[in-house]
């Protein structure tokens, strides 16, 4: 096993993550199985009961790992499907190390963070680095990780040292550190300074970590006399300093990397460059130039209470984009506070209430994302409402589907008081309950999580129709509140068809209008498993939906369905589907975002 380490330095948010994500594809573009780990110095144990405020989403991987939002970076760069053990924090270490102490594994030894802590810490690398993360037996051959945080950080230095000792530990050119800097240009001054970064290795090499690589980030692209002076003061050979200049799409970054040969100097320092082939990033780099030309533009409106910090909506934002790139449309969100939408901003800013309304209906499309707490459900409640009676494409997730149903029921059915037992426990027409299974004590990991498998009921409907007429299909959970099953009888004979539903059939998963051009609510996540070059089925139907191409993607999807799945587990070639010149079947096995991308579909 190879290891490829990311540290970052001077300040947090340089992209760590993509750019670990990057490595990952060059090296993988260069023939070799690779997986990652993402190091997380915080206490808690994961990212579940973290807000979204504070880090970003919560990521949700299949086996129910709720986990920081790179490894959602990494399963779409790299297509593969990572486990909760990928990712390390403090709290996991410590809480194993304390396990081990109480059932007196140390036989009596005074437990300590050097060995016992950083011992624990190179064990867990080894053990996650050796798990099978794309579909094939064995380990991969390298592992990429990224330690979270900046170098000085107190609480990492436990992990420093554990790397540190890491280093020596492996093999003799197994090991490589690519260390992510800043390098600053001062207006006042107009250069390029090095300062920041000397100090940041220096930093780094004084806590027993020499950089092999710099990845240094900057507006422009470094001055050659920068990338000496950078060699001279860092001890790193210039031709291994590579720039992460500013570019109008991520998408870019394995590009730049393959451009500046890093993956020739990091193959180098793990002595791989004799059997490596060269990168291969035809079609990445196709679907980058795709996108970086659209122009015709699809308006969704967002409407979620966490805007302040579009992280919080990250694998949503990415779902909408592999979506609107496979329908050759550039993707323009329109960013709604829900509470913006109450009667209650109406009187107390009637500006920002207007603004709000305004975007909303001047969107092509409407999304209502997950969420948690009662902020900004009436507002949700308002925009579903709209949604539905002026016929635009809605898509409701988790919450989002929840508050459609409550929605439904208040306007359609007459119970006005309809909510749901989270916000509104006393409510005398609960229309989403609590599940049975659930805690009420314990927040961490209680949750429904992870992949579960949802089986169509009614087969001829826009969602078995957007999977390729799937008879059931695998997506990852979230929730600990679900639709009242005792409620679904009146809400069907009303108009609502609940069209996906669990392996018992009393658990609702899919909820469609089918009297509407595009209405469908999910109790899942589908955005988590969404791809570059595969987006998820339901993402590509809203798209499709707000930009008038709903009927075209649904009639193609059924044409051709079971011939694409054939295709794809055959190696039989798929017929080429056109309009208006454009070939809407990619490299792939993807017809304009019909695919059978490892969503568990089954045809």
């Amino acid at each position: 096993m190879k290891y490829v380490l990311v540290t970052g330095g001077v300040v947090s948010g340089l992209g760590k993550g993509v750019t670990a994500s990057s490595i990952g594809l060059l090296l993988k573009s260069c023939g070799f199985r690779v997986t990652s780990i993402k190091i997380d110095p915080y206490l808690n144990t994961d990212a579940g009961t973290m807000s979204p405020f504070e880090h970003g989403e919560v990521f949700v991987l299949d086996d129910g790992g709720e986990v920081d939002l790179d490894l959602g970076n990494y399963e779409r760069f790299l297509d593969i499907t990572l486990t909760r053990d990928n990712n390390i924090t403090t709290g996991k270490i410590y809480q194993s190390v304390i396990n081990k102490e109480r059932r007196g594994d140390y036989l009596g030894k005074t437990v300590q963070v050097v060995p016992h802590i950083t011992d624990a810490i190179q064990e867990w690398i080894e053990r996650a680095a050796k798990i099978p993360v794309d579909g094939k037996e064995g380990p991969a051959d390298i592992c990429v990780i990224e330690l979270g945080g900046t170098i000085g950080d107190i609480e990492s230095m436990p992990f420093i040292e554990a790397l540190g000792q890491f280093s020596y530990r492996v093999d003799p050119g197994s090991f490589c550190l690519v260390h992510v800097s800043l390098v600053p240009v001062l207006n006042v001054v107009g250069e390029q300074k090095t300062k920041p970064t000397q100090h940041s290795v220096r930093g780094l090499r004084g806590l027993g970590l020499t950089p092999n690589i710099l990845a240094c980030r900057s507006t422009t692209a470094l001055d050659e006399n920068v990338k000496q002076k950078l060699s001279q003061f860092c001890h790193v050979p210039a031709e291994n300093i590579v720039t992460l200049y500013d570019v109008p799409n991520i998408w870019h970054i394995p590009l730049l990397l393959r451009d500046q040969k890093a993956h020739e100097a990091i193959l180098k320092g793990l002595n791989l460059l004799g059997i490596a082939k060269k990168p291969d990033l035809t079609e990445w780099t196709a679907r980058t130039k795709v996108y970086d030309m659209l122009h015709d533009p699809v308006k969704i409106a967002m409407v979620g209470k966490y805007i302040g910090l579009k992280d919080s909506y990250l694998s949503v934002l990415k779902a909408l984009l592999h979506a609107s790139v496979g329908c050759r449309k550039k993707l323009i969100v329109e960013w709604v506070e829900a509470s913006h939408l109450e009667d209650t901003t109406a009187k107390e800013d009637p500006d920002i209430y207007k603004a709000a309304w305004s975007r909303l209906k001047g969107a092509d499309g409407i999304l209502v994302p997950g969420g948690f707490g009662d902020r900004g459900v009436q507002g949700k409640i308002l925009a579903a409402k709209y949604a539905r009676e002026s016929k635009v494409p809605f898509l409701g997730i988790c919450l989002g589907m929840q508050i459609a149903v409550i929605e439904y029921a208040r306007s359609v059915l007459g119970l006005h008081n309809a909510n749901t037992e989270e916000f509104d426990p006393q409510t005398s027409n609960p229309c989403v309950i609590f599940m049975p299974e659930g805690s009420k004590t314990h927040m961490g990991g209680t949750m429904r999580l992870g992949s579960r498998r949802t089986y169509f009921k009614i087969p001829d409907c826009k969602s078995a129709k957007l999977y390729g007429d799937a008879t059931f299909v695998d997506e990852r959970h979230r929730h600990r509140y679900e639709v009242n099953p005792d409620m679904i009888s009146k809400l069907e004979a009303a108009g609502l068809s609940f069209v996906g539903r669990d392996e018992t059939g009393r658990r609702m998963e899919i909820v469609e209008l089918p009297s509407h051009p595009y209405f469908i609510g999910v109790q899942f996540h589908p955005e988590f498993k969404s791809r570059p070059g595969k987006p998820s089925a339901l993402f590509s139907g809203l798209i499709a939906a707000s930009c008038g191409q709903l009927d075209l993607l649904l009639n193609k999807s059924d044409h051709v369905s079971n011939r694409v799945a054939n295709g794809a587990n055959t190696g039989k070639a798929t017929p080429k589907v056109w309009q208006n010149g454009n070939c809407l079947k990619s490299a792939n096995g993807s017809l304009n975002g019909v695919y059978n991308n490892g969503n568990g579909v089954h045809h």
